[in-house]
């Protein structure tokens, strides 16, 4: 997996952080086993982690928890407050299919091989969803079986941000993808 943050970054953040990061990106409930494979810890440091994360967001005046289900925990928002969100948002996108949005408009242009790694399996669906209400567009990679997922005009449109804010990327005849100049 390549990321944009050079390692020392990463390892440098606390391992709550890193767990909260997690949570964040999956966007789906993971078991302890999971967090702690995801964050090469094991099983133990990543259990202390999470329950310093989730005593952290106890002490904070936040919209997010640690929410656990089963044997599973998830980043979500408090309870209460999904009626704010659906009065602000100006589209009808799961609160997982704005997550996967999110995660292509920071990369710019990303592989569906790649986003999925990311963000899991539920991927395919949020990218189904995102590409019926023309949020995203994909295009065939040419030396891959793989798609490039870039950020579709509606996004732009709808969230207000200008291509050239978030350095777009525009599809050549040779190489496939470019910055915009």
């Amino acid at each position: 997996m390549q990321t944009g943050a050079p390692a020392e970054a990463i390892e440098n953040l606390s391992l709550p952080a890193r767990i909260e990061a997690i949570l964040y990106l999956k966007g789906r409930p993971l078991t302890l086993a999971e967090l702690a494979a995801i964050a090469m810890v094991s099983r133990e440091e990543a259990e202390l982690g999470l329950i310093t994360l989730i005593t952290d967001y106890a002490h904070r005046d936040t919209a997010l928890e640690v929410r656990q289900e089963g044997k599973c925990y998830s980043l979500q928002l408090r309870e209460g407050l999904g009626d704010l969100v659906q009065n602000l948002l100006p589209v009808d996108l799961s609160t997982a299919a704005l997550r996967t949005l999110a995660t292509i408009a920071l990369k710019k242009r990303i592989l569906q091989s790649e986003l999925v790694e990311l963000r899991g399996s539920g991927a395919y669906d949020h990218i189904k969803e995102l590409l019926a209400q023309n949020f995203i567009e994909r295009k065939r990679q040419s030396d891959g079986r793989s798609y490039w997922l870039t950020l579709g005009e509606k996004f732009h449109r709808t969230f207000a941000i200008r291509a050239e804010d978030l350095q777009a990327r525009t599809p050549t005849t040779t190489k496939g993808w470019q910055t915009a100049a």
